[in-house]
């Protein structure tokens, strides 16, 4: 019923309620049209922000996302346009940014970095470990260092003897769920010039 309304890209539809705009930041509602009725508005932000959440909890979030990335205020500032003043206000609580500043920052925090995976590379590597993995490379365009905002994280790593596809697979969501991206995952069991090519490439985690 509700769409995709914490991407802002959808919209909630509830019988008999005014059209209004929830503040994310004072928690206070609004009308927009006095004549709605039957459309409730969202405040279009990123998922990673929830409705609802005071400064606080959006100052930390800012900063563990900012951190995780392996990003200083200062590499953010230049990636999102976003000043670098500004960034750390949104961090101490000192000030909460508008919608479309936290989808500029979403923007960069989302973006798959070598560096990011780095940080967190022990808690990857202690993944595969669990789901009988080892070797766990990175290939694809984050290896490359051309990543982007829609780039996905491509993994690389060897299956041991006992490892099934489900492996594979629960090893790929505790990744995403670690990263907050969408993750790859595939097994060096497999042959031919694709292979070839994805083990050239691949770059050890």
């Amino acid at each position: 019923m509700f769409g995709d309304w914490l991407t802002g890209r959808g919209k909630a539809f509830c019988a008999g309620v005014k059209v209004v705009t929830l503040d994310p930041f004072r928690g206070t509602v609004s009308p927009q049209a006095p004549d709605g009725t039957g459309l409730l508005l969202v405040h279009p932000i990123s998922p990673r922000y929830r409705v609802g959440m005071g400064v606080t909890h959006i100052s930390e979030t800012l900063r563990r996302r900012r951190q995780d990335a392996g990003l200083s205020q200062r590499d953010l500032a230049l990636r999102s346009g976003v000043p670098q003043p500004n960034i750390a206000a949104y961090e101490s609580g000192r000030r909460a940014p508008a919608a479309a500043t936290l989808e500029r920052l979403d923007g960069v925090l989302n973006i798959p970095t070598f560096e990011r995976l780095r940080v967190a590379r022990e808690l990857i590597i202690r993944a595969a470990e669990g789901r009988r993995l080892s070797d766990v490379r990175v290939f694809g365009s984050v290896a490359r260092g051309d990543a982007g905002a829609g780039s996905d994280v491509d993994l690389l790593v060897h299956p041991g003897p006992e490892a099934s596809v489900f492996d594979l697979a629960g090893f790929m969501a505790e990744v995403e769920e670690l990263l907050g991206i969408r993750v790859d995952v595939v097994s060096d069991r497999g042959h031919g010039p694709v292979m070839d090519r994805i083990r050239e490439a691949a770059v050890a985690l």
